[in-house]
């Protein structure tokens, strides 16, 4: 059964070098699900607690926060930190359960995003974009789409292994990476300390 990650808090609204910055800290989760505009082709920066954590592009310009799994009912005490604009944000994510949890983080579908996570899983699906990602232990996937819209790519694994199909690369063991460079418009920045890092 799927519950909502729900949102009560306090916004703060301010203006700073001409452009509206919002403040949105999320302590208690009782009766709205967590949604803040954010518009399509902005860039985004994600800091996760550890966990198991899906970040997905979707349709609609706004970011929006939900759980799932046998757990979410006692993710009350997650919290949600935003700050930025509409066009560049910062999101953290801390507290709550770790385990039979599944956090959903949906984004607009074109998006810089930049995200840093302690362990756990980590997937980032339907994305365009340059994509920066590090996980420090667990299972980091990403979907890369079209290997051709890319302009530099690199991708390591300290311990473990590294398949990336799109660009035909696959290794295993210690210390283990690749650098690509392309005529496409993005960049891709992929690293695992210790575990697998999987690119399609």
């Amino acid at each position: 059964m799927r519950v909502p990650f729900l949102l009560t808090g306090m916004m703060a609204l301010s203006m700073a070098s001409g452009a509206a910055q919002t403040k949105i800290d999320v302590r208690d989760i009782e009766n709205h699900p967590f949604t803040a505009d954010f518009n399509s082709g902005g860039k985004l920066k994600m800091y996760l607690r550890s966990g198991d954590f899906h970040i997905v592009g979707g349709a609609d310009n706004r970011i929006t926060v939900r759980v799932s799994g046998r757990n979410a009912y006692n993710a009350g005490d997650m919290r949600v930190q935003m700050e930025g604009s509409k066009d560049y944000a910062s999101l953290t994510v801390t507290d709550g359960p770790k385990n039979d949890l599944e956090v959903t983080i949906e984004i607009p579908k074109k998006t810089g995003l930049f995200v840093r996570m302690s362990a756990g899983n980590l997937e980032l699906r339907r994305v365009t974009g340059d994509k920066d990602a590090e996980l420090g232990a667990g299972e980091l996937i990403i979907e890369v789409g079209d290997a051709g819209n890319y302009s530099r790519v690199d991708a390591s694994v300290y311990s473990g292994g590294l398949e990336a199909s799109p660009f035909g690369e696959f290794h295993g063991g210690l210390f283990r990476s690749f650098h690509k460079e392309g005529n496409g418009r993005y960049h891709l920045h992929a690293h695992v300390g210790a575990g697998d890092l999987t690119l399609q």
